[in-house]
């Protein structure tokens, strides 16, 4: 699983003009499965979301996590993430899973978050057009994959 995790001031998501999810302070998280991912992968991903330390403590370091500044966590399925352009032009996907594994891995994936975060965990509409709307904060943003774990 791969994931872009980035530190925001506000996030929402719209599908067809109406908005879907929506956050205040916290991170937004595009996150992407890949044939072969595994619960291990799973879990291990939303550990590392949810308790990176990439909010600002009292001096200015960053030094919490999302659940430490009681920020949210938007999530939004984003098969993209695996593109791959080596040849030619036009991105391959084909190391993206298809829908019917990839849904049910993100869906596990927002369960994990809420239950690390301790609320509920907003989402776009998986396999939707969707539009993104953020205000970044910092800019923080992070590519975490856990196939590489770095």
């Amino acid at each position: 699983m791969r994931a872009v995790i980035q530190r925001v001031r506000r996030a929402r998501v719209s599908v067809e003009g109406r908005s879907v999810g929506e956050i205040g302070p916290g991170l937004l998280v595009l996150a992407g499965v890949s044939d072969g991912d595994t619960s291990e992968d799973r879990d291990w991903l939303a550990r590392k979301i949810v308790q990176m330390r990439i909010f600002d403590d009292d001096d200015g370091v960053m030094n919490r996590s999302v659940r430490e500044a009681g920020g949210d966590i938007l999530a939004v399925s984003q098969f993209t993430l695996f593109a791959s352009t080596r040849k030619g032009n036009r991105p391959s996907y084909s190391a993206a899973a298809r829908p019917e594994v990839a849904r049910p891995a993100f869906d596990a994936l927002v369960a994990e978050l809420a239950h690390l975060l301790g609320r509920p965990v907003p989402t776009g509409v998986f396999g939707a057009m969707m539009q993104i709307e953020l205000v970044n904060d910092g800019p923080v943003t992070i590519l975490v994959d856990s196939r590489a774990r770095e």
